[in-house]
């Protein structure tokens, strides 16, 4: 919905701005840099313009980027004076005329109450101030009034309400897809915490159990097991952002499998192969460690031999390639694909599901887990993680602290 809203703002706007720009601007000869007719040349400059304009207002309505996009959201419209507002207050006025927000505010209740926009003469008295008249559109998100786009003008003027309309949708847009932008952050945070409630309390209890037990017989064996249970739970529970590195990701998974070993010692085995090259590749959060946790899980399931488990992280071109291999019990396929499809809960809460979605959700539906298993014939799950994606960027090492 916001692709088609946004499409289709980039085709009605240039249109009304450069109808509008060309109409004020044709009686003066200007030099058009070889851009063609007037026309084409308005267009440009009202693309141009749009464009600088309203990239900050995908971070929402707010006084910091309102006031980054008004003067030039003015210049789109040519006109003397150009506020956005919110619902309480002017965030930004651009040009002359300021003496009129208070008056503009009062003015603007039955406009941001009924979402229609609305031209009216405005009092002054002051003698030299340019502007008596005010447009007002509203700007909306999903049939919700967030503010307004108030245009202010010496005398009243048809096509500045039609144009004042158009560059308000505009700026709505971009508000819709900030709005998009947030929900989708709090999404994956959401997941975030879901999948930290997932952790399983049976790993901390016998994590916690293993160190008591190496307390009294190997002191020195206890301390390192316990820094690194605090590695992991720090790790795990860290509370700024939303992507890590792989580096970090395999760091943490380390820990994990050290407190696994110290419990069933010989039973685990373990083969990691990583290229170097691909450790710097930025991942959502807690997206690997799941994985090994499900892959310990049913590799050790109702067997008493030892459980082997493969970790490798290739480089692929543009895509980092990881695969997490177990010769465990393996699981039916049409019950993986109902607990995929959240039909079902998992057992244990391992969360395969969780990292699916929160993978398809960052990189798009091609990028899902890829998972082979069939009953007594283990599990190989693939990870496809691109090593460039906007948006995606690691928050940074966690270290001890």
């Amino acid at each position: 919905m916001g692709g088609f809203l946004a499409g289709l703002a980039v085709a009605l706007l240039p249109l009304l701005a450069a109808g509008f720009w060309l109409g004020r601007r044709t009686a003066r000869p200007q030099h058009l840099g070889g851009l063609g007719t007037p026309v084409e040349h308005a267009t440009f400059q009202a693309l141009h313009t749009a464009s600088l304009a309203t990239p900050p207002l995908r971070a929402g309505l707010t006084e910091e980027t309102a006031g980054r996009s008004a003067r030039k959201l003015r210049s789109l419209l040519g006109t003397d004076a150009l506020c956005l507002t919110d619902l309480k207050e002017v965030l930004v006025w651009d040009g002359v005329g300021a003496h009129h927000r208070a008056e503009v505010m009062e003015r603007l209740a039955g406009p941001l109450e009924t979402g229609r926009g609305e031209a009216f003469r405005l009092t002054c008295d002051t003698p030299d101030c340019t502007v008596r008249w005010a447009v007002v559109a509203p700007l909306t998100v999903d049939d919700r009034v967030h503010g307004a786009l108030v245009a202010c003008a010496p005398r009243e003027s048809a096509v500045l309400v039609r144009a004042a309309g158009e560059v308000a949708r505009w700026v709505s847009v971009q508000l819709e897809l900030a709005d998009l932008d947030q929900s989708r952050t709090r999404l994956i945070e959401a997941e975030i915490k879901a999948l930290r409630a997932q952790i399983s309390p049976h790993f901390i209890f016998n994590s916690l159990a293993v160190i008591a037990s190496f307390v009294r017989t190997d002191p020195e064996r206890a301390r390192e097991l316990l820094l690194e249970f605090a590695d992991f739970t720090r790790y795990s529970f860290r509370r700024h952002g939303d992507f890590t590195t792989l580096a970090d990701e395999l760091h943490a998974i380390d820990h994990y499998l050290a407190l696994v070993r110290a419990r069933f010692g010989d039973r685990l085995a373990v083969t990691l192969q990583v290229a170097p090259e691909v450790l710097p590749v930025a991942l959502p959060f807690l997206c690997l460690q799941p994985l090994v946790e499900n892959a310990v899980k049913h590799g050790l399931e109702g067997k008493a031999d030892r459980c082997r488990i493969q970790i490798t992280a290739q480089d692929a071109g543009a895509e980092a390639l990881v695969v997490i291999e177990d010769d465990g019990a393996g699981m039916d396929p049409g019950l993986l694909r109902r607990i995929l499809a959240r039909e079902v809960s998992p057992s244990g809460g391992i969360g395969l599901s969780n990292v699916d979605d929160r993978l398809r959700q960052v990189y798009g539906d091609d990028h899902g887990l890829v998972i082979e298993t069939a009953v007594g014939a283990g599990m190989k799950i693939t990870v496809r993680l691109p090593k460039y994606q906007p948006g995606v960027h690691s928050a940074g090492r966690i270290g001890r602290e």
